[in-house]
């Protein structure tokens, strides 16, 4: 069982981080296109930068497991502000759907703000013991 509790934990936070590694680098070959995006919705378009750079150094420091707990709650945020932003919309379906999604990732987020990295992580010293395997 301490096994799937160890690897689980990575596992975990490689599926809920892939998603904003990959939006953060699709924005970088978009840029001109998300950054209109962003103004039209009301948000300032120099945003951009911090945006893709939380993005894909936030899905790093989650894999990685370093300062997860900090990281974790900086991308829960963003998730929450980004549902409020751009996807409350109810009478659009899809808007709905894109709503509660990032509800849900800033709530897989928040476990791991209240749990840590778990054991195979920088925050844990990248154990090499292969006993508490």
């Amino acid at each position: 069982m301490k096994t799937i509790e160890n690897y689980g934990n990575l596992v975990g936070r490689i599926l809920i981080s892939v998603m904003f590694l990959m939006a953060g680098i699709s924005k970088i070959s978009s840029y001109q296109g998300t950054a209109g995006y962003m103004e039209a919705m009301g948000v300032p378009g120099q945003l951009l930068p911090l945006v893709i750079l939380l993005e894909i150094a936030g899905a790093i420091a989650i894999i990685i497991g370093f300062k997860t707990r900090i990281t974790a709650f900086l991308l829960a945020g963003f998730s929450i502000v980004s549902a409020l932003i751009f996807h409350f919309d109810f009478t659009d379906q899809m808007q709905s759907i894109l709503f509660m999604k990032n509800i849900a990732i800033a709530g897989g987020f928040i476990f791991l703000v209240a749990n840590g990295a778990g054991y195979v992580s920088v925050d844990n010293g990248m154990p090499q013991d292969k006993s508490s395997l």
